[in-house]
């Protein structure tokens, strides 16, 4: 089964909004914050800050 990267998110963030109830304004502050982020000179720092955890989590131990 193939589900579309945008749907998936869609999915977990509405799960996470409805089991965990977070504030709304700390839900607006980091969709902001993050969009806001991702054209400054912190989106490389960023991205691989995501993809060496990604790795990580990803790669057995050795």
């Amino acid at each position: 089964m193939s589900v579309p990267l945008w749907l998936f998110l869609l999915i977990v963030g509405w799960l996470g909004v409805k089991l965990f109830r977070p504030p709304l304004w700390l839900v607006a502050v980091l969709l902001l914050g993050g969009y806001l982020l991702a054209d400054t000179f912190l989106a490389p720092a960023i991205d691989s800050g995501t993809e060496t955890g990604t790795n990580v989590v990803n790669e057995p131990p050795k």
